[in-house]
């Protein structure tokens, strides 16, 4: 099994005739055949975006709303590469067409915009994956986002991180270590998102196949210390899971931004040595550096 994503998810695009959306697109294609089935563009529905995948092309409708893509294709799923300007427009539009899952690839959205959005999602039926995250991974099934399939390997492995680069570490190594993965959730770094640690932990402690899990976390907010708080809550009913965990961000200076929005340590929360101390107290084996993730987790694993 996995979780959010599989052989049978059907992505539209929003923001696909763009340089970005073209990119990862045909990117997605070549992986496994990923279903994507059309695009979205407000003046351009009813014309043909065609891409180059393996020495071939291939051509999707552009619908003119997500509503009309949904309807016309049996889509479950968005990906949305729109500009930061528009993106907030862009998610609240697949909301409102009902897509079950969301994913937001863009950086920078305004704060503001974001609260908005957040407010909508809550009285939906939809999930949101980011924004400013890669996207949302399952090993030979699907890829929605701007993840490098080619380091992925079918396993047992879940993967929930902050950060899009120590993503790929955390698969990197777990591949390395021949544990692989069954899906690798990035949710994004700013403060205000879709989705948090404690959603993607619950459907890992769920899916049988996924057998262990690396959460990676990085300074500012308290959505790491929460995150340790529900796994050791669920261990007391006997839902437990081998982990292993990282922090980014242990030696940032208070007050300043390090590379994400979210990642700020002020009024003397968010720093490094609580949330290392929270989820230390979980049972989650901590790594010392993104170079070990891999390791530590099979010495989770070993016990």
């Amino acid at each position: 099994m996995s979780i959010l994503v599989d052989k049978d998810t059907k992505v539209l695009v929003q923001g696909l005739t763009g340089k970005t959306g073209t990119f990862h697109t045909e990117q997605a294609l070549a992986y496994h055949g990923t279903r994507m089935v059309g695009g979205v563009h407000p003046k351009k529905g009813g014309e043909t975006w065609t891409g180059s995948v393996d020495g071939g092309s291939v051509d999707l409708p552009i619908f003119a709303s997500v509503a009309e893509g949904r309807d016309r294709t049996g889509a479950n799923a968005s990906v949305i590469y729109v500009p930061p300007a528009g993106a907030a427009a862009a998610i609240l539009e697949a909301i409102e067409a009902e897509i079950p899952l969301i994913v937001c690839i863009t950086e920078g959205i305004p704060v503001m915009d974001m609260v908005k959005v957040k407010a909508r999602l809550e009285r939906s039926s939809s999930r949101l994956i980011g924004p400013n995250c890669p996207g949302v991974l399952t090993p030979e099934a699907c890829k929605i986002g701007i993840m490098p399939g080619n380091i992925f390997r079918k396993g047992s492995v879940g993967v929930v991180s902050r950060s899009g680069t120590l993503t790929y570490e955390a698969v990197f190594q777990t591949t390395n270590e021949g544990l692989g993965q069954t899906t690798a959730v990035g949710i994004g770094g700013d403060p205000v998102k879709g989705t948090e640690f404690i959603d993607v932990l619950e459907m890992f402690l769920a899916d049988p196949e996924t057998e262990s899990i690396i959460m990676i976390g990085e300074i500012g907010g308290t959505a790491e210390e929460d995150a340790a708080q529900f796994i050791k809550d669920e261990a007391k009913k006997g839902r437990k899971k081998p982990m292993a965990g990282f922090i980014a961000g242990r030696t940032a200076p208070p007050g300043r931004t390090m590379g994400h929005a979210g990642a700020v340590i002020s009024g003397g929360k968010g720093g490094a040595e609580d949330k290392i101390a929270a989820m230390e107290a979980a049972g989650i084996r901590v790594s010392p550096s993104p170079a070990r993730l891999g390791k530590t987790l099979a010495e989770a694993i070993r016990g």
